[in-house]
């Protein structure tokens, strides 16, 4: 195999969504030992990947059938993710796996996120510090490792082992008069700020991750969550629907929700 040099995004990791219906018809065609040797090949490979530098890849059961398993692939690598990809595809054999939807993106830090300027100026105006105090100093080194672990979980994030996940695509509309890149920048982090006060509310019953697939994809941003409760899911996408970002300017893709579950099972789940 041909060594290429890495393709490292200049910040964040590339992220693969992989949901595939399983084609019974191919699948029963195999022999009993084909099967099994099928099934050890693709437990085999998401053990690999796993070993792979700054790689993770969940596997999902996914609850409708619009897809009846999925992956979820992030790693720092291009040529990693293309070639997990293509791997992936052909594991259970060929036309075993079909795919049913796919998304490409990117971690990424928010634009509206407060910048440290922003952050003194609301200590001097809001809270009335004196620049060269000492109340003013810890609170701009509380800022900045506020700051530094949040950028760490956007663009290198540990992902959970939370059992419920929900993913869907989104953008943000542009038609006249609903026209979200033609707000004033101000505008726009404003109701930003208002849209991250919902999911805040969350903290704790819903881990979320907001990727970026500008110029990659169909959809411009993923949201992937994560929870305990399928509940908590229902209720913050239908919480979040009223805000301004999403009541004026928001449109959805379809939505898929799994369970993540040690390949093994999923196994058992689709009869295999």
């Amino acid at each position: 195999m041909i060594e290429r040099p890495s393709l490292r995004a200049k910040e964040g990791w590339h992220v693969l969504h992989l949901f595939y219906r399983l084609e019974y018809g191919s699948w029963q065609m195999l022999s009993k030992e084909e099967k099994y040797a099928a099934k050890s090949h693709l437990a085999s490979f998401v053990q690999e990947a796993r070993t792979l530098p700054a790689t993770q890849l969940l596997t999902f059961s996914i609850v409708t059938p619009k897809a009846d398993l999925g992956f979820m692939l992030l790693t720092e690598d291009l040529h990693t993710a293309n070639r997990l990809e293509k791997r992936l595809t052909q594991a259970l054999g060929a036309d075993v796996l079909s795919p049913a939807f796919s998304f490409y993106s990117l971690t990424e830090r928010s634009e509206y996120t407060m910048t440290e300027e922003e952050f003194k100026r609301s200590l001097v105006v809001e809270r009335k510090l004196e620049p060269d105090s000492e109340e003013f100093a810890s609170a701009l080194e509380g800022f900045r490792q506020r700051m530094q672990k949040y950028l760490q979980d956007r663009l290198y994030p540990n992902m959970p082992d939370w059992p419920v996940f929900c993913f869907y695509p989104m953008l943000k509309r542009r038609v006249p008069d609903q026209n979200w890149y033609a707000l004033p920048f101000e505008d726009r982090k404003r109701m930003m700020l208002g849209h991250g006060q919902v999911g805040r509310t969350y903290s704790g019953r819903v881990r979320q991750l907001i990727t970026g697939a500008t110029g990659l994809d169909d959809w411009e941003w993923g949201v992937s969550l994560f929870a305990h409760d399928v509940f908590e899911i229902k209720s913050i996408v239908y919480d979040m629907r009223f805000d301004a970002v999403s009541a004026g300017y928001a449109e959805f893709g379809e939505f898929f929700v799994g369970l993540q579950l040690p390949l093994g099972e999923i196994y058992e789940r689709l009869a295999l």
